[in-house]
C-alpha cells in the first residue's frame, strides 16, 4: 500500500494547493492502483505498483500518439498527464545497462552469433530481469540489433 498512500497524499496536496490537472491525474492513478489491490485482495508489491503506473503511462501516451495534432486541448492535456505520472514512474534502464544484460543473456545461453529464430529463447530469459525497468519496444530493438 505503499504507492496508494503516497498518490493519496499527493493528490491532497494538489487538492489545497488548486491544482487540479494534478489532482485529476493523481485521482486517476489512486483508482488504478485502488482497483489492482482490490483485484488481488492483497497488498500490492513494488513491482505490481510499478506495473500500474507504467500501465497508465502507456494509455497516456497511446492516446497522445492516436490524437489530431489540432486538438491541442487533448495534447496539452496528456503531456500534462505524462509530467505527474513521470515522478511516479521508476527511472527507466538505459540503451547500454540493456546492452549489457542482453550480453549477459547471451552468453548465459551460449549464443554466439545468435539468429532471429533464437529471438524467443533470449527474450525468455530477458523480460524478467527488465520488465518493469526499461521499454519493452527499446529492448526489442537491443535484442534485434544482435542478429546478423
Amino acid at each position: 500500500m505503499y504507492k496508494i498512500e503516497e498518490v493519496r497524499a499527493a493528490m491532497i496536496a494538489a487538492m489545497k494547493a488548486g491544482e487540479k490537472d494534478r489532482k485529476d491525474t493523481l485521482s486517476m492513478l489512486l483508482a488504478a492502483l485502488k482497483n489492482k489491490y482490490i483485484d488481488k485482495r492483497a497488498d500490492l508489491t513494488p513491482e505490481e505498483e510499478t506495473a500500474v503506473i507504467m500501465k497508465e503511462i502507456k494509455q497516456t501516451k497511446e492516446t497522445l500518439e492516436l490524437t489530431p495534432a489540432d486538438r491541442t486541448d487533448i495534447i496539452e492535456e496528456c503531456n500534462k498527464r505524462l509530467a505527474v505520472l513521470n515522478e511516479y514512474a521508476p527511472k527507466l534502464m538505459s540503451e547500454d545497462e540493456i546492452k549489457a544484460i542482453v550480453e549477459k543473456v547471451l552468453k548465459d545461453l551460449n549464443l554466439e552469433n545468435p539468429s532471429v529464430s533464437d529471438k524467443g529463447k533470449i527474450m525468455k530469459e530477458l523480460m524478467p530481469q527488465v520488465k518493469g525497468k526499461a521499454d519493452g519496444s527499446l529492448v526489442s530493438a537491443v535484442v534485434t540489433s544482435y542478429f546478423k
